[in-house]
């Protein structure tokens, strides 16, 4: 079950809650981007992420909340805790929107591509920052973006050598 808060106190309890039920924040303007960073670094603290894995994941936050805003007018960040019977315990993140969609997904994910004048190293970016992850988008429609990073996971940053 997903719910959807309107008021930061309440997503911030839910995103403090051991119990680990999904944390959903809606993204409207500029402050709800750091709500939501908020909300998932909690949640990745809660969950064991070491501090690069933490990074990371608030970086991926950061990148789609802005897509939100950017390309959608907003729309709704998702956080909640996965698990795989393999790679084990992760944290989900997704973005989806009722935005215009993008038209070319191959070229969304090139670096350097940009249709709202920017550096265009989000999508690949958040790519590169997972473990798992998956665009849709239709046209008209909106967008849904859903990326995974493992606890455990199989890549291991330069710094943790």
């Amino acid at each position: 079950m997903i719910r959807m808060f309107d008021r930061y106190t309440e997503c911030w309890n839910r995103a403090t809650d051991t119990t680990m039920e999904p944390v959903a924040c809606p993204i409207r303007k500029e402050v709800d981007v750091y709500v939501a960073m908020s909300r998932g670094r909690v949640m990745a603290e809660h969950l064991g992420f070491k501090l690069v894995d933490r990074t990371r994941i608030e970086i991926v936050i950061l990148e789609l909340a802005r897509n939100l805003l950017a390309h959608a007018n907003g729309g709704l960040m998702t956080f909640q805790r996965v698990e795989h019977p393999v790679y084990g315990v992760g944290m989900a993140v997704e973005a989806t929107d009722q935005g215009p969609g993008i038209v070319d997904i191959d070229l969304a994910m090139q670096d350097g591509y940009s249709t709202a004048q920017t550096l265009g190293a989000g999508l690949p970016g958040v790519r590169r920052l997972t473990d798992q992850f998956q665009i849709e988008s239709q046209v008209g429609i909106g967008t849904r973006v859903y990326a995974v990073k493992w606890l455990q996971s199989s890549r291991r940053s330069i710094y943790e050598r």
